[in-house]
């Protein structure tokens, strides 16, 4: 299990398919130092899942830094390769999270610090599952909420509250392992990143949250919650504290908007309690809540979504093939009602009996009738629209952090027939009848309304973020202690979709649209006119629609220009090639040495190793989604044909994987290439795996 991030190297594992000895499965070299109790312990949880009668493995003493571990034919004559397994617990080590202390800019871990070794896992929920099957996620999933500190901030204070947050929310100590499927696993403790950025007028605000959202997180370790707290301008008077902006950025398998609103109240007060608060771990926790998911039933859920959709969902009109935005990286636009438009939407939405959400459901459902070129004939819309989550019958689960908010697609029915509040009763229903199941993984729903594979199913995602009630006793212990705490907002970051579309209400009470989308695929006049489009309809509809409205009536407002485009491009999340060259080789008979990535590992895990391999062989990276050892294989084919010509490396993780590739190699007719496997990925455990990999690939 892919635990260790210790710069002191432990044990090398070097797995070779091709070697077999008499009535034995597997044999494993061991380089280094062998922890005994944790080869136990992995032998242990191997044969657990595999009950049976099978040998006993055997363990031959070479040396004190080297050991062979015979594994009999009963253990590992498995397709889910448990070699591999335990190759990855074997090299796992004691466990260490990325930490910081207060003052260094841009210092984000000037060492590791040790945390006890995970003693417990769990299962992941649906949507767990779903979001960790991308091999990218930890450069693709972080969420950001910001907010205005003013008053003087102890930056030792503010993070021991958050320490005082971390111990008591199991879901802060947690992180993914992937065996067959991934599971999560809750550390018994674990230290919060806290990072201060002195101002600096060379980098902008934008820069440095920006840069916090895409250093990304390594999801096989707890901590996948960070704060960056940025310095302001001195302007005040000589002594007084500038206003300090504060960063939370986490990932969004374990966290939803929801979630850091409870968190940020616990560690208000846990700062007003010098960093401390009575009481011990929180239950219920996300082991409860799967728990209860465990004892749903799907079948009336299923009844609910699963009928026909009459023809395939509308969709954005795609560019010409090979046509290109010309821009890249994350467009964002905003629009505002005031407070007095805002307040007639409300009035005028509650006379037809729906909300304001609602209405805003309805008219991107219009907007994206529009876009699609639709003519005048009936058609459904798919839009992601994101529930609470906390609407299922398990005690204090409103109180409950975690991933519990998804987008579930919702299918509007768009009739220019009809009037326009019948569509908004429609949308209202539909919202009412989904809530009663907000609980079902959104994949099951797609398959049910035959969305799996169609395009412009989901291609919008819509929340809505009502606002939480302020506790005026904290507003009223932070104003004494001088420190006001500016409204909390959702900076948001791009997903699977094209176009975000996140609204929520103002401290002054205007209602905010706001949009996130990746500007490869959406050029920023065609995202801005839809969102001027959103905006010119709800400020308009309580000025001019009645009950005799149609929605043909709505479109026709809307007019044919400026109507936007999909463009293509890589799929987010799927890289353009499997194998990505990292290094030529010195010499044209050199082997290729092939890193392969634990899943969960951020994108520049190998970067260590790169630097400190002193080989003549080429280096490659192999990028595939996790259990695609059929994708792996067939990348690594070519290089495999010659024996000798191709080895495998990695950190513990990568064990599982890269030993199914390589069996899957071998099945193919190729030489199988051996699997060198390492511990530690910085300093001294980085350079104990290059040079195993070297001595590999030169013997």
């Amino acid at each position: 299990m892919p635990f260790n991030r210790s710069s002191v190297p432990g044990v090398t594992v070097v797995l070779d398919p091709g070697c077999r000895a008499p009535d034995t499965g597997t044999v494993l070299d061991l380089r280094g130092r062998l922890d005994t109790a944790v080869l136990r312990t992995a032998l242990a949880q191997i044969a657990t899942g595999r009950p049976g009668p099978h040998g006993e493995p055997r363990l031959l003493r070479h040396g004190a830094d080297h050991h062979t571990l015979e594994i009999p034919v009963g253990l590992t004559d498995s397709a889910t390769c448990p070699a591999g397994m335990l190759a990855d617990l074997v090299t796992s080590g004691p466990a260490a999270a990325r930490s910081t202390g207060p003052g260094r800019a841009g210092a984000h871990a000037p060492g590791p610090r040790p945390v006890r070794r995970p003693a417990r896992t769990f299962p992941v929920t649906p949507f767990q599952r779903e979001l960790l099957a991308d091999p990218h996620l930890p450069d693709q999933q972080a969420e950001q909420f910001t907010w205005r500190w003013h008053g003087p901030l102890d930056t030792g204070r503010f993070t021991a509250a958050w320490q005082c947050v971390f111990d008591r929310e199991t879901v802060l100590r947690s992180a993914f392992v992937w065996d067959s499927q991934p599971r999560a696993v809750l550390f018994d403790h674990c230290v919060p990143e806290v990072v201060r950025h002195p101002y600096d007028t060379s980098v902008s605000r934008e820069a440095l949250l920006t840069a916090e959202r895409e250093r990304g997180f390594d999801l096989r370790r707890p901590g996948l919650l960070r704060v960056a707290l940025l310095d302001g301008a001195p302007d005040g008077p000589p002594g007084e504290p500038c206003a300090v902006d504060v960063a939370l950025t986490y990932h969004r398998s374990v966290l939803d908007a929801w979630s850091v609103r409870l968190l940020l109240r616990t560690f208000y007060r846990a700062y007003l309690g010098g960093g401390r608060l009575p009481g011990g771990e929180r239950r219920p926790d996300l082991r409860d809540y799967t728990r209860w998911l465990d004892d749903r039933n799907l079948d009336a859920a299923r009844d609910f979504w699963r009928r026909p959709l009459g023809r395939p969902p509308v969709a954005l009109r795609r560019a010409a093939r090979g046509e290109r935005t010309g821009q890249s990286g994350t467009g964002r636009g905003s629009v505002r009602l005031t407070p007095a438009e805002t307040a007639r939407l409300t009035q005028w939405a509650a006379r037809r009996g729906v909300t304001e959400s609602s209405v805003l459901q309805a008219v991107w459902a219009l907007l994206l009738y529009r876009a699609s070129g639709t003519a005048g004939t009936p058609a459904p819309v798919v839009l992601g629209v994101t529930l609470s989550g906390r609407g299922v019958l398990l005690e204090d689960v409103e109180r409950v952090p975690g991933p519990l908010a998804v987008p579930l697609p919702m299918s509007i029915a768009v009739d220019p027939a009809q009037t326009l509040s019948r569509l908004l009763r429609a949308v209202r229903d539909q919202i009412l009848g989904m809530a009663a199941y907000e609980w079902v993984p959104a994949g099951r729903i797609r398959d049910w309304l035959g969305l799996a594979d169609r395009p412009g199913a989901g291609e919008v995602s819509l929340t809505f973020e009502h606002r939480t009630v302020e506790d005026g006793t904290l507003t009223e212990a932070l104003a004494a202690h001088g420190v006001r705490a500016g409204p909390a907002a959702l900076t948001g970051a791009p997903s699977s979709v094209a176009l975000d579309v996140v609204a929520f209400r103002d401290e002054r009470d205007g209602l905010v649209v706001s949009t996130v989308y990746d500007r490869a695929t959406l050029r920023d006049e065609g995202a801005r006119t839809m969102l001027d489009r959103c905006a010119r309809l709800l400020r308009r509809l309580p000025r001019a629609a009645d009950e005799s409205t149609t929605v043909a009536d709505v479109l026709g407002t809307l007019g044919e220009a400026g109507t936007p485009r999909l463009h293509a491009g890589p799929a987010r999340g799927t890289p353009a090639r499997a194998l990505v060259p990292l290094r030529a080789p010195s010499t044209p008979d050199a082997a290729t040495v092939c890193l392969v990535g634990a899943p969960g590992a951020p994108h520049d895990w190998h970067h260590g190793l790169l630097r400190c391999y002193q080989g003549a062989q080429a280096l490659v990276l192999l990028r595939t989604a996790p259990h695609a050892d059929h994708q792996g294989a067939a990348a690594l084919g070519p290089l495999a044909e010659a024996p000798g010509r191709l080895i495998l490396g990695g950190f513990s993780g990568a064990g599982a994987p890269a030993y199914a590739i390589a069996r899957r190699l071998a099945a193919s007719g190729h030489s199988p290439p051996p699997v060198i496997l390492g511990s530690g990925e910085e300093g001294e455990g980085a350079h104990a795996l290059a040079d195993a990999l070297r001595r590999a690939a030169e013997s």
